[in-house]
């Protein structure tokens, strides 16, 4: 494979096989790349051409998302067993650590490998991601709130749903991209399963998920918080965390919202590169 070839593979991890987008060196360090919700691995495209000189890159479809897998029971779709596929997927690849890159939903899964196999983490990179929702009345409402998501995507397919999916504030700021880019970013979400998303959901999501706050401070690896600085809710976050971490850089790109790699691919993917290049070999 030259740096710059892609290919697409499946791989069974644990049962379950996952879409991986694999390109770059075969004896360079491993970099993988995690998407967010609603999002799958060709998200990272870019991302993936600028490090592929330097790295070996797998961006992976999440279980429920992509070509992967969706498992029934929303605990297959668990952190802490995503994290045991991450696991396994370093095996496939013949390595004992690797450098993590994780965008939101994709975030907190780097997030959760980091904290059940820290030996296994060189560097994390986790852009507009969290470690969860400290309070358990926070949990409960966003639990709530993800299952009226789940049974809207049962009830009414992936179409209905985009559009009001697009149209949240958080992402507003992606609403100044050119066309053809938010053309790309809608034909991904297009692409999903109900049944996978809302497993997803119900498995994974944000009020499902056992926060990690009380870990922060036990993480040893290199870790770089990306944010923009137009994502006020998660740059607060950001800074809370980055108070917490042994090993902490932080990030902020100008002019961006919460997806900082697809609204300005160039300055996401030059900071990555440069903590990647002093952390992960």
């Amino acid at each position: 494979m030259t740096a710059g070839s892609v290919v697409r593979e499946y791989v069974s991890l644990r049962a379950a096989a996952y879409g991986v987008r694999v390109c770059g060196p075969e004896g360079a360090p491993l970099v993988i790349l995690l998407h967010g919700f609603f999002g799958a691995a060709d998200d990272f495209a870019a991302t993936q051409r600028r490090l592929c000189d330097h790295f070996r890159c797998a961006a992976v479809d999440l279980l429920g998302h992509g070509r992967s897998d969706a498992p029934p029971d929303p605990v297959r779709h668990s952190l802490p067993e995503t994290a045991a596929d991450f696991a396994a997927l370093l095996d496939h690849f013949g390595r004992a650590a690797a450098a993590v890159v994780g965008y939101s939903f994709g975030g907190r899964s780097a997030l959760a490998f980091a904290v059940h196999f820290p030996e296994r983490v060189q560097s994390l990179v986790l852009e507009s991601a969290s470690p969860g929702l400290a309070s358990a009345d926070e949990r409960a409402m966003r639990r709530a709130s993800d299952e009226e998501l789940a049974v809207r995507l049962e009830a009414n397919g992936i179409a209905g749903e985009v559009d009001r999916w697009e149209n949240q504030a958080l992402f507003s700021t992606q609403r100044d991209l050119p066309a053809d880019i938010r053309a790309l970013q809608r034909a991904v979400r297009l692409r999903q399963r109900p049944q996978g998303l809302a497993n997803s959901l119900r498995g994974a999501g944000t009020g499902a998920q056992t926060p990690y706050w009380d870990r922060l401070g036990g993480l040893s690896c290199p870790t770089l918080l990306v944010t923009g600085d137009r994502d006020e809710k998660f740059s607060r976050i950001a800074q809370r965390m980055a108070a917490l971490l042994p090993r902490c850089e932080r990030a902020q790109c100008p002019g961006a919202g919460h997806n900082v790699h697809l609204e300005r691919p160039d300055w996401y993917a030059a900071r990555t590169l440069d903590f990647l290049l002093r952390t992960a070999r």
